[in-house]
Parts: C-alpha cells; structure tokens; sequence
C-alpha cells in the first residue's frame, strides 16, 4: 500500500477529527486550570507558585494512577462498544469507579494526615513546606469526587460520546477561573485569602463538575447510564480479567509517576527557583500535548472498536495512519514552542531566573516534543488498545527507570549541570522508547481482541 492510498481514506480522517477535538479541548482546559492557576498564583511571587506546583504533583501522582485505572478500563469498553455489548460496559464502569474511590481516598487520607511531610519530600524550604501542606490539606478534599468524574469522562469517551464531557469541562474552567482570582486577589469589599482562596476555588469547581457530570450520564441516558445492580454485577471471573489487562496499566502509570516524581526531587534540590521554572514549563508542556491526547485517545476508540469487531486488518491500518501522522504534526507544535517561548514565558509575573530557566526547558521540549508524540500514540493510542499492557508497562518502566531517571538523577545532583541540560537527558527516556518500541508495530503481536467468546 502506497502513501496516498494510505492517506486517501476520508471517513478516517472525519472520525479521528471529531472523536478527537472534543477530546484536546478537554484536556486543554483541564490543563488551562493549572495555568491560570499557575498565572494567578504567579502574582504572589515564586514561593506561592513552588508551593502550589509541588501540591499539584500530589495530585498528578493520583491523576497518574486513576489514568493507569481508567486507560485499562477503557481498553475492554472500546472494544465492547465494538460489538455492542453494553451490559459488560457497564459492568466495566462499576468496577472502574469502585477502585478510583478507594485509591482517590487512600490519597485523601495521606494529605489530611501528613500534608508537610509530603511537600517537605520535594522541598527544603520551610515557606514552601508550610504553605503547600496548607493548600494540599484544602484540595484534597476534591479527590474522590475527581476521581469518579474522570471515570465517567473516559469511559463516555470509549464509546464515542467525547462531547459531554468537554462541555462539562469548560463550565468547570469558567467557575475555576472566576473563583480562583475573586478567592485569591478579592473582588468588591471581599479582600481575597491569597493561596489558599485557589485551593478553595478549584475544590468547588470539582464538586460542581462532579454534580454536572452525574446530571448529564442519567439526564441523557447515556449507554453506561446504569443502575447499581447493573454497575455491581461482578462475578469473580470478570474481575480477574479485568484486572489481569489493567494491573499492567495500573503499574505502568504508578510506577511511571514515582519515576516523575524522582525527577521533581531532582529539581527541589537544584533550588526553589528550579521548581516554579520546571513547573511553569510543565504545564505549558501538557498544554501542547493536548491535541495529541485526543488523537491518541481517538486512536484507542477506533482501533479497540475494530478489533471489538474482529477486523484486525483495519485496526492494524489505523495504527499506522496514526502513527505517521501525529508525530509530524508534533514537530510543527515543538516548532512553535521553540521559537515562542520568550512569548509565552511574559504572561508570568516571575524572577529572571525562573524566566530564563523555563526558556531553556520549553527550547529542549520543543526540540524533542515529536518523538514523546510518537511514544504517546504508540502506547496509549495502538499497543494498550490492543491489550499488549505488558509490553508497554516494561517498555515505560525500562525508559524510565534505566534510563531517564538515573541520567538526570547523574547530571542535576552530581555533575550540577544547568536545568536546560538536565532537561535533555528527561528526554533520552523518550528517545530509547522510541527505539524499542517502534518495532513492536508492524510485529502485530499487539493485536488481541479481549472481548470475544
């Protein structure tokens, strides 16, 4: 098959748009929260942002391990959704929304018991510990309420419903963003509480949008629109596989997390201004990966559907349409970020030297953006669709843990290399990624269909 047949197929490209936009918008404002966040709480001063950056990675330890729980989840309901098959669908939401409560509270109760110890992992400044122990003590109390809304996000999405829950999103980033700067800075008489008014206001913008979300599944009778005896319906050998393709997933993302949050103790102990820096440029960084979220995610529906409906040799086209087309798309967006972060950077109220070292990390993001694209597609869009978690759980955790974290562990605490150039060595773990996981491919050993009898 030659390229233009390869990319002449225009039902494709129309499914994978529209499954995919209202995915990225999603996830854009999702991550548009934790930038006007960032950029309200940046007028506080570098403190407030490292404070509130190192709660946040609290809460992207838990985010990481409900995407482990939620991705695997979504790998059988792609795949039922293929054959129609609803019952097992909502079998698969039950089970899902009863392990994010429990892993959701587990987290709830480690930031109500020892909320500095957790911040003073990250960080030896006393400032920094007190008031993101006190934020991390308000915010946690969104957690369980986000973890049940982020199932129903992606499970809806799994089976083609994406614009619900982008809509429900923008409600909550349009309450977010009014409370954070009236909570935080004051409005009229009111004078604002600094800090702890953001943490204030993005716990109420979850709980909203957990009420939203639960309002429209049952308000629009949407097919996971079920009723508890339905939910609860496991039988002991749903369960075990069940967990037998997600445990992979689980771990991957767990595992992947504690790798992530090796590197922000890395980057605490090259200094305070280090940590809003790296910060900063994080979360412009998950803002421009959030068109890849979508087409990543829009790859997981069609390819689990397709192979839901035994036709492998479409689902096997798909991966490679997929994995041609994001990561050029990538190179042009790692452009953009490269020539214009001195741009983007000015909507920061900080020091000069957290301006310049997030500069020189959003240079090397933009330089290497593509191949995390790559990787991104490759794991989450066609090897889990297909249910090959074992293979991305090792080819993560052997990215990770043999290479990235021991390079950047060597070049920020033992050869004090400068945060740009750490930052290049986070992104060997990507590259080596690539390298193993590229064959896996056109190897078709990812292709199983887990659904049928």
């Amino acid at each position: 098959m030659n390229l233009l047949s390869l990319f002449s197929d225009k039902k494709f490209f129309k499914s994978a748009v529209t499954l995919a936009l209202p995915i990225a918008l999603q996830n854009l404002i999702l991550s548009s929260l934790n930038l006007v966040d960032n950029i309200i709480i940046g007028g506080l001063g570098d403190t407030a942002v490292a404070s509130v950056g190192l709660a946040n990675q609290y809460f992207f330890l838990l985010n990481l391990v409900l995407f482990g729980l939620v991705s695997g989840a979504s790998i059988f309901t792609s795949q039922y959704w293929g054959k129609r098959d609803t019952a097992n669908i909502k079998r698969v939401l039950g089970l899902c929304l009863i392990t994010s409560i429990v892993v959701s509270g587990i987290f709830t109760i480690g930031a109500l018991v020892v909320p500095n110890y957790i911040i003073g992992i990250f960080s030896g400044d006393k400032n920094v510990v007190h008031i993101g122990g006190n934020y991390l003590r308000i915010i946690c109390f969104s957690y369980i309420v986000t973890g049940i809304s982020f199932t129903y996000s992606v499970i809806l999405r799994s089976i083609g419903q994406v614009k619900a829950p982008m809509i429900v999103s923008i409600i909550a980033l349009a309450i977010n963003t009014f409370l954070n700067f009236s909570l935080v800075y004051g409005i009229g008489s009111f004078h604002g509480i600094g800090v702890y008014g953001s943490a204030i206001a993005t716990l109420i913008a979850r709980f909203i949008e957990f009420s939203m979300m639960i309002f429209t599944v049952y308000k629009l009778r949407f097919p996971i629109a079920g009723k508890l005896n339905e939910l609860f319906d496991l039988s002991a050998a749903f369960i075990k596989r069940f967990f037998k393709i997600a445990t992979p997933v689980i771990l991957n993302e767990s595992i992947w997390a504690l790798g992530v949050t090796v590197y922000a103790v890395i980057y605490a102990h090259m200094g305070t201004d280090v940590i809003a820096a790296t910060n900063i440029a994080g979360t412009i960084d998950r803002l421009s990966m959030v068109i890849f979220f979508g087409f990543g995610n829009a790859a997981a529906i069609m390819i689990g559907n397709k192979i839901g409906e035994k036709k492998e040799k479409e689902a096997y086209l798909y991966a490679k349409r997929f994995i041609i087309v994001n990561p050029i798309i990538g190179a042009f967006v790692g452009i953009i970020i490269y020539t214009g972060a001195p741009l983007i950077l000015n909507v920061y109220n900080v020091s000069p030297n957290v301006h310049e070292y997030s500069k020189q990390i959003l240079h090397v993001i933009g330089i290497f953006l593509w191949v995390k694209v790559f990787n991104y597609t490759n794991v989450v869009g066609i090897l889990r669709s297909g249910g090959d978690t074992k293979f991305c759980l090792f080819l993560d955790m052997g990215g990770m843990w043999l290479v990235g974290v021991p390079l950047v562990a060597l070049s920020g605490l033992y050869w004090h290399l400068p945060i740009g150039q750490v930052y290049i060595f986070v992104f060997m773990e990507e590259v080596s990624k690539l390298i193993v996981g590229f064959p896996r491919i056109p190897s078709k050993k990812w292709i199983n269909n887990l659904v049928a009898k």
